[in-house]
This record gives C-alpha cells, structure tokens and sequence, in this order.
C-alpha cells in the first residue's frame, strides 16, 4: 500500500495505487491490539531510559570535569555511530526478525545502565568510562531506531499507521517531557539510582518487545539488488516522494533550530532564569503532545501532502515570532505551535516513507531517514550557535525561521509529486 496521489502527480512516480480497503480503527480500539500495546509500552519505556541517560550521563561528565566543552562531546560520541554504522543497521533490520533485533538492544542497553551503574556505587567512575559507555549506548540506539520504526507498519492494524504514529509519537513526547525531571530526581537522591532506573525500563521493554506478535516480515532474496547493504539509499534515491520528504526534514531542521538558543532567550531576552528556560524547552512538547491527541482522534485523510508542507511553514512563522517575541506568554504559546506543526509535519513524513517504502527494505530507508534527523539536530544546534555568534541571537532565529519557510517554499517546486500526494492509506 503506497500513498495515494492526484492523477497529475501520477504521471510521476507511476500509477495511482487504490486505498486500502480495510476501515482504520479507533484509538481506543488501536490501544486494544495487543501487538501495538506491547510495542508502545516498550517504545516507551525506552525512550524514557534514554531521556533519564541524558540527563545523567550529562550531569555526570560535567561534574567530573567541569568542562563545557566535554558536555558536548557526549553528544557527538552518541551520534557518531548512527553516522558510521547507518547502512549496517539498516541492513540488519530487513535480514533479521526485527523484533529479535530491537530485544537485543535493549540487552546491551540494559547491560550499559548495570555497568555505569555499578562504577558509579563504587565510586569508580572516569570521563573515559562514560564516553566509552555513551558510545555503546549510540551503537544500540543506531539499530534500535530504524528497526523499531520498521516494525511498526507490521503492527499496526491495516489502514491506520497514521493513527498508530500520532499514539506512538503522542507517547514519546511525555518520556520527553517527564523523562528528564525523573531522571534528576531519581540521580538527586543518589547518582546510581538513575542508572538503575533505566536498566529496570530497558529490562521490562525487552521482555515486552518478546510479547509483540507481528504480522510476516518480507526479506530480500540474497544475491538480488534489493538484498544490496546500499539499496535503500538508491531507493530513496529514484523516489522523488520519499527523497523530498527526507530532505525537507534534513533543512528545515537545519535552519530551525531554535531550541539551541533557548538559554540565550531565558536569560537575556525574556529574562525568567533557569525556571523559566524549564518552561520554555517544555513547551514545545506539550504542543506536540496536544497535537498527537489531536490526530490520534482525527488522522488527515485528504491532500497529505500540501498539509505537510503548510506545517512546516507554519513551523517557520511560529519559529519568527518566538525570535521576535519579548513576552514570555507568547513565546511560550508560539513554541507549543512550533511543536504542535512540527508534530503534523513528522507524522506524515513518517507515516508517507513507511507506506511508499518495500517492507524488505524499511529498514535501511529507516536507517538513512534516521541518520538525517539526527544529522538536522545536531547541525541544526551548530548552526544556530554559529549563526547566534555572528549576527546575535535575534537575527538567528529570525534568519532561521525565514530560511524554514524558504525551503519548505522551495520543495514544493522541486518535489511536485510529494505536494500531490492526497492520502495516505
């Protein structure tokens, strides 16, 4: 089942496909189905391991070595292998059953928890030991995320993986928003305690992710082209729909990234201090977290396409009047509008790669996908401090915005196909 367009639009990525005929279901009936539940219990509570380690393990480095320039380095150490082993997870996500493989980082995840954990109860702990952790972490991560994001077209019932998204997504956004402040609670009381909170959710979402039956998964036949490490990449490649939905993520992160300035805003701006830099970094959940219940209840049937890039644009604006904003309320209102567009623009980007995408092959166009988003964060902050550094934090985030609105301007030129598509299942 792949996106449906309108008949201009199928003059370009082939004939118009029928939409599926079975009858999405309910959230409320989609939180019934057992395979989904598991996998958003166990979705979850990774996740919210995660948030727990950025807060500790970032907590941690700083205290030891009380240099900024370390902090960040846990970062780039976390991400490095998403960048360096991209078209090895992707690749191992469509060879093996995708289930197994997500239960096996979930070990080594957990394992990494036990063993920061327990040096850190010794008083045994080192920067090296952290980085080093870290960086197993990031290997996890790195197959974990295309794996599971493949996993979930073959859970979710026939006809509502935009609905199955929006719950997961809706999911995700109370990890980050309650994550972190249970993770500086829990390393409050004792530093080991964090840690052995996260290897208590890992160990749990493992055991859950077992409970998961999901329906046959399609594998490429060894030796064909499809079967190729490199395929995904060429696949996104002769897909003018999916490679313009990945590369407008990739830029319009790039030069949105606002959040980067967020300090610089509380402190000098908007003049709240730390509480009111807490109230700032959350409000762009929330929006998101309202806008997931929002489509979990109503999922976007018709012109997906244009809604997509109407989001992102709306994304820039709301981006423009937080830079130009010197009221704290709106700032705060136009970052939960930045969330919430921002949530409409990913639901459909993710719900369109998934459903135009071969399931033999949804691990290493989940993979690459994946690299991109964490490539547009971690560019996008660099650039955004660049930016701020240069011109002031103002003119960035103005700057930032208007190039948000360029670009999304930009690909509906360069990508017709990806603005026609009308629905998705």
């Amino acid at each position: 089942m792949v996106p449906q367009v309108s008949q201009e639009a199928s003059e370009e990525i082939g004939e118009e496909q029928p939409v599926s005929a079975n009858q999405p279901v309910s959230a409320r009936a989609l939180l019934s189905h057992r395979a989904f539940l598991f996998f958003l219990l166990s979705r979850s509570l990774s996740r919210f391991s995660s948030q727990i380690a950025a807060v500790a393990i970032g907590w941690q480095i700083y205290d030891l070595t009380g240099s900024a320039f370390d902090l960040g380095m846990v970062g780039l150490v976390q991400f490095l292998p998403t960048a360096l082993l991209v078209f090895v997870a992707g690749h191992a996500a469509d060879r093996f059953e995708r289930k197994r493989v997500v239960q096996l980082c979930q070990l080594v995840e957990a394992a990494t928890a036990l063993y920061l954990g327990v040096i850190t109860y010794l008083g045994a702990v080192s920067e090296v030991q952290i980085f080093v952790a870290t960086f197993v972490l990031g290997i996890a991560g790195a197959f974990e995320s295309p794996t599971t994001a493949a996993l979930l077209p073959l859970i979710a019932p026939q006809g509502s993986l935009q609905r199955a998204t929006a719950v997961a997504s809706g999911a995700g956004q109370v990890a980050t928003i309650t994550g972190p402040a249970l993770g500086g609670f829990a390393y409050a009381i004792a530093p080991h305690l964090a840690y052995a909170v996260m290897l208590l959710f890992w160990i749990f979402g493992m055991i859950l992710t077992g409970f998961i039956r999901p329906r046959p998964q399609a594998v490429a036949k060894e030796g064909t082209s499809s079967d190729n490490i490199f395929a995904g990449v060429r696949f996104i490649r002769s897909n003018p729909a999916i490679l313009g939905t990945i590369s407008l993520d990739l830029f319009a992160v790039l030069f949105g990234g606002v959040t980067a300035l967020l300090p610089i805003y509380a402190r000098d701006i908007l003049q709240t201090g730390p509480m009111g830099l807490g109230v700032l970094r959350a409000a762009p959940a929330v929006g998101a977290l309202l806008m997931t219940t929002v489509l979990a209840r109503h999922a976007i049937t018709r012109h997906v396409g244009l809604r997509m890039f109407q989001a992102v644009i709306v994304f820039g604006i709301a981006t423009i009047v937080f830079a130009l904003s010197s009221w704290m309320w709106l700032s705060v209102l136009s970052l939960a509008i930045l969330g919430a567009a921002d949530t409409i623009s990913v639901v459909i980007r993710f719900s369109l790669v998934q459903l135009a995408t071969p399931d033999e092959m949804r691990g290493r166009v989940g993979a690459v996908n994946f690299l991109f988003i964490n490539a547009s964060n971690q560019l996008g902050q660099f650039e955004s401090g660049v930016a701020a550094a240069l011109l002031g934090a103002m003119p960035a985030a103005v700057l930032g915005g208007v190039c948000t609105i360029a670009v999304a301007l930009l690909w509906m030129k360069l990508f017709p196909s990806l603005r026609q598509v009308e629905s998705l299942e």
